[in-house]
């Protein structure tokens, strides 16, 4: 891969990881309830699923599920119902004058944060599809493939990780700023109004003919 074709493809995934999605409400969320240190969590969950979409890309398997009917229905449905769950564990989330003591006092496991980021980018059938339009316009099939995914992967993950973590430092400085319950409760309705919003959005996702 040359430094022209990298750079080409460096711009491309700033664009793609600045675009609002589920990933992005999911680190905003996390922000928002956990504060930016255990929030942040959430953000490595979803590069583990993206390494793993990439991997299932250069394998040729997501040449398959791009064409199977019910693998792509299963992974958008399961998608839909946990964008779902999310939003009405966001919306019932109990609201309290916060502190930064009150944060780190909260059940935010970095486990179970990563196995959410984890889920949220992994149940999502349209990123494997994208990802398997997406890379191979920047690969040279002249040249060892592995190394130019490697290097894709890499490039990826790291602008969606700084990407995200911009996302939940933005929400964590948000909540520093929450001095009441009602404040707390308007935009825990709101980040659960917003993963209903992804939710449609993912049910409403096609497959595209073949």
């Amino acid at each position: 891969m040359s430094l022209q074709t990298w750079f080409a493809f460096f711009i491309a995934c700033w664009v793609i990881s600045l675009s609002p999605g589920a990933g992005a409400i999911a680190s905003m969320s996390s922000g928002l309830s956990f504060g930016f240190r255990r929030g942040f969590w959430n953000a490595i969950g979803l590069q583990l699923a993206l390494l793993l979409q990439i991997a299932i890309v250069a394998a040729g398997v997501g040449a398959v599920l791009a064409t199977s009917e019910l693998a792509f229905a299963l992974i958008k449905w399961f998608g839909v119902g946990y964008l779902l769950y999310l939003g009405w564990k966001q919306w019932i989330a109990p609201a309290g004058e916060l502190s930064a003591e009150a944060v780190d006092a909260r059940r935010g496991r970095p486990l179970a944060l990563v196995l959410r980021g984890f889920v949220v980018n992994a149940s999502n059938p349209k990123a494997i599809v994208f990802i398997l339009a997406v890379l191979p316009q920047f690969l040279d099939s002249s040249q060892p493939l592995l190394p130019q995914y490697l290097t894709m992967a890499a490039t990826m993950v790291a602008v969606d990780l700084v990407v995200m973590a911009g996302y939940t430092g933005l929400a964590a400085r948000v909540l520093r700023l929450l001095r009441e319950p009602g404040q707390q409760r308007l935009l825990n309705r709101v980040f659960g109004g917003l993963f209903a919003a992804a939710a449609a959005l993912l049910a409403s996702v096609r497959q595209a003919a073949h």
